[in-house]
């Protein structure tokens, strides 16, 4: 009973807009920042939810759009969105190029149900990603070191170049602390002289090498441009892993091509 109270009561919250705050902006790669907001009514999330973001003009006009969030429930009081700069975008132009520490945004959230993972779910976990379709999975790589997690995971990210790569260090740390967190790059424009790194887009033999050590009975969660997606649950049907082992999210173009 207790629990169905929680539900409740949190439920509703999740639905209505708050104001946060920013406490924190961070360069994470070329075009792409980090936004740490704090807020008021905070709600523990699931690794893979989002949380909306509202703008409103003077004249009262308003531009809504979704970003997944980057930190683990664990970070408790604030979150933490990471957005890719779209010159079209009216939302996340205004995100990098106007707000600073101190300002103000309304969210609502967190919210999603079926791209989530959490420890107790258990793995191995195969996660693919392009471009910004990271940030789910980084919560959920974040989550599993925040909680101890011993499940082994291999991440496939493909970015344009090497500076195109969001969370670069942080994942090359987490790479080599030995946790059981193995990265796979490739980067499909422009390699640096020195890498030891795929230099294409991803295919099934790249699909399969990394796939393959983790069995067939991996959890897939692959996060990205559409065909990038398509591409890659398609070719995981084929390598033997069965469709409901493996969840997708899809967004509009990004830094992949």
């Amino acid at each position: 009973m207790e629990t169905e109270l929680i539900k409740d009561e949190v439920m509703p919250r999740i639905l209505e807009w708050q104001i946060s705050t920013v406490v924190k902006v961070r360069q994470e790669a070329q075009g792409v920042k980090t936004f740490t907001l704090a807020l008021p009514h905070w709600t523990a999330h699931q690794a893979g939810q989002h949380y909306d973001v509202r703008l409103t003009a003077p004249d009262g006009y308003q531009a809504q759009r979704s970003y997944s969030i980057a930190s683990s429930p664990e970070q408790r009081g604030e979150i933490e969105l990471t957005v890719e700069r779209l010159e079209e975008g009216e939302v996340s132009t205004y995100l990098h190029d106007i707000l600073i520490v101190g300002d103000q945004v309304e969210l609502r959230g967190p919210i999603g149900g079926y791209f989530v993972w959490e420890a107790s779910m258990g793995g191995p976990l195969l996660l693919v990603a392009g471009g910004s379709g990271i940030v789910p999975l980084m919560a959920m790589i974040r989550h599993r070191r925040a909680v101890g997690s011993n499940v082994p995971v291999r991440l496939l990210y493909s970015s344009r170049t090497y500076e195109d790569i969001i969370y670069r260090d942080e994942l090359e740390d987490l790479r080599k602390d030995r946790s059981g967190l193995e990265v796979f790059h490739t980067l499909t424009r422009l390699q640096p002289q020195v890498w030891d790194g795929y230099n294409r887009r991803i295919d099934m033999q790249m699909l399969e090498q990394v796939a393959k050590p983790l069995g067939d009975n991996l959890k897939a969660y692959i996060c990205g441009p559409t065909a990038l997606v398509e591409g890659v649950a398609n070719g995981l049907v084929t390598l033997g892993i069965p469709a409901d082992q493996i969840r997708t999210e899809r967004f509009g173009p990004t830094g992949t091509t």
